[in-house]
């Protein structure tokens, strides 16, 4: 196995870094909803996601690592990452149908909100009244994107939030595992065993995409998925996390700029506001955290 790379004070890069990725996970997302509008099965996008990200984990982990890198130290934290991973990515595929990707992208910004209160039940972590009113903020802000009260109101807005709550589960296992397992093990058993566990099922209904640009559609969101964390892990390599936070709500710049040049749908006052509303709350716990000297990253979502 390769000795680890050390961490580097390259702010600059760093922050280039995790922009980059950053845009990965908007291209996997407006990759996903353009293959699905062109019409491929939902099933199919997230196994060709995954699918994608498996063929270069290998590519990349194993002429470095060996066998090494297919060894999990914590095989069951892995099958539970890997079935939140799977879960969240399919939800949000499946909201993204029939949802603007700024909503789903709004919705799934507060993730900081369901990790404080899922690492307060499962990790026993404890939470000051500031923070908890942040919380309570964030939750307004779901709100105020999904109006469950308003017309606009969609019913796929559950399953969107059905992959919030996947992926902060997601993200709560992480932390379990930090320490015990390596990057290469995760991003190769996650992608891995969400792919083999969808192809027995997308098979019965697969389609061929039916132009070219399809074909390339469907062949570099799988790129997009490996291309973006890996972009995102590097970034941590080279700067702090405190400083790398914030670049996370960088993406609803790019998902509100791919709503409107690639499906022409602008994001309503609501979801601007409610997006303000989150972000704010989530920024103010990042800066509390850091302050109290245990930093706390706003995570991007899961894709």
């Amino acid at each position: 196995m390769r000795a680890l790379k050390p961490k580097e004070d390259r702010a600059s890069a760093g922050l280039a870094l995790m922009a980059l990725g950053v845009l990965g996970f908007t291209c996997i997302d407006t990759s996903a909803k353009w293959l699905m509008l062109s019409g491929l099965g939902a099933l199919q996008v997230v196994f060709m996601r995954y699918l994608g990200h498996f063929v270069l984990a290998l590519a990349v982990f194993l002429p470095t690592e060996g066998k090494e890198a297919l060894r999990s130290q914590s095989p069951r934290l892995q099958l539970a990452r890997s079935a939140f991973l799977l879960g969240s990515t399919g939800l949000n595929f499946a909201a993204l149908q029939f949802l603007p990707i700024t909503v789903t992208t709004a919705i799934m910004f507060s993730m900081p909100v369901t990790v404080t209160l899922l690492s307060v039940l499962l990790l026993g972590e404890t939470v000051g009244l500031r923070r908890f009113l942040a919380v309570l903020a964030g939750f307004s802000g779901v709100l105020v994107v999904v109006q469950p009260w308003g017309a606009d109101f969609h019913p796929a807005m559950f399953l969107s939030l059905g992959a919030l709550c996947c992926a902060s589960l997601y993200f709560v296992v992480t932390r379990m595992l930090a320490g015990h397992e390596s990057n290469a093990t995760s991003q190769i058993w996650s992608s891995g065993l969400a792919a083999i566990c969808i192809l027995p099922f997308v098979m019965q209904s697969w389609q061929w995409p039916d132009s070219p640009l399809g074909w390339i559609v469907m062949g570099v969101i799988g790129a997009f998925g490996f291309g973006g964390h890996a972009a995102a892990t590097a970034a941590h390599r080279l700067a702090d996390a405190s400083l790398l936070a914030p670049m996370a709500y960088v993406q609803l710049i790019s998902a509100t700029a791919a709503g409107v040049l690639v499906f022409n749908t602008w994001p309503t006052l609501w979801t601007l506001v409610g997006s303000l509303i989150i972000v704010g709350s989530g920024i103010y716990i990042w800066w509390r955290e850091r302050r109290l000297g245990h930093v706390a990253k706003p995570t991007p979502p899961v894709r």
